[in-house]
């Protein structure tokens, strides 16, 4: 019975990660939320491990709904001869300027995973930083701006690795790696949709590099998966891909018409509810 009713927890959790990782309003917010709620029978260090890893989901469906803007290959571009006739440039271009903008994370990342997890991975931290990002939406919808790149193709590498500096901040938990990349597409020229699709096609390596260190470390740590584990971490997955596939449909027509000044209010609101769960729960242990 209590596999079950871990199956139905993966389901929720799902539903939470595939909505929260593409709307910049914090996956880490709303899972500590769900936390004080729904208990695994899972012990800490697989719920550490399972709450990265359902992010492959949430990745996927990125790949499907972009998968011809993401694809870098083609039978003829009919300029170039060889290998080089066979590769759609604009595309490889794109995806210089992800990897480039994904190296600062990916690097800090590998050195700080653990220490992160331990010591910010907190309920005062998560309401802070979601605090202040809402805040930081709210300020920036407010100055008059006209975005000067509209499109994916003339994001420029000074674009690229501002962002991917943004993106170090996510590392924070709480900030939100929509959220800090979304700002920072934003203020260095992008328009909301280009900076939300850029925000995309980042999480790729991102979360799939995360996804990967955490299932690594866990193995290499001496752990083992269970069949419940396994089924655990198949249907958080599965939930999390089909989610998403509605979230970021969603987000983009939102941002054709509508500013992020609602997701920062949100973000205001979530924190504040984090942070006084946290002040009653310490006031009830002393």
């Amino acid at each position: 019975m209590e596999i079950l009713f871990d199956l139905l927890r993966s389901v929720v959790y799902g539903v939470i990660e595939g909505i929260t990782e593409w709307l910049p309003i914090s996956s880490t917010g709303h899972m500590i939320l769900a936390e004080q709620v729904l208990k695994f029978s899972f012990d800490e260090e697989f719920m550490s491990m399972f709450r990265v890893v359902i992010q492959l989901g949430a990745i996927l469906a990125v790949v499907v709904l972009y998968f011809k803007k993401l694809w870098p290959f083609c039978a003829d571009n009919g300029r170039d001869s060889g290998l080089a006739k066979h590769l759609r440039w604009p595309v490889v271009r794109l995806w210089l300027k992800i990897i480039v903008a994904c190296l600062p994370a990916a690097v800090l990342g590998f050195l700080l995973d653990d220490w992160l997890d331990a010591h910010l991975y907190n309920s005062v931290v998560v309401a802070i930083m979601l605090i202040v990002y809402g805040v930081a939406f709210i300020l920036i919808e407010r100055r008059p701006r006209v975005p000067s790149t509209t499109k994916l193709s003339r994001i420029t590498y000074k674009q690229a690795i501002l962002v991917g500096a943004w993106q170090v901040l996510a590392m924070i938990p709480g900030t939100s790696r929509s959220g800090a990349t979304i700002v920072g597409g934003l203020l260095c020229g992008m328009s909301r949709p280009c900076a939300s699709q850029f925000t995309f096609f980042l999480a790729i390596p991102v979360m799939a590099g995360a996804s990967g260190l955490k299932v690594v470390k866990y193995v290499l740590g001496g752990s083992s998966f269970t069949m419940p584990e396994v089924l655990a971490l198949i249907v958080g997955c599965v939930v999390a891909f089909l989610v998403s596939m509605a979230a970021i449909r969603f987000l983009m027509n939102y941002v054709k018409k509508h500013t992020f000044t609602a997701f920062g209010w949100y973000r205001i609101a979530l924190g504040i509810v984090v942070l006084g769960i946290w002040i009653a729960q310490t006031a009830l242990a002393a």
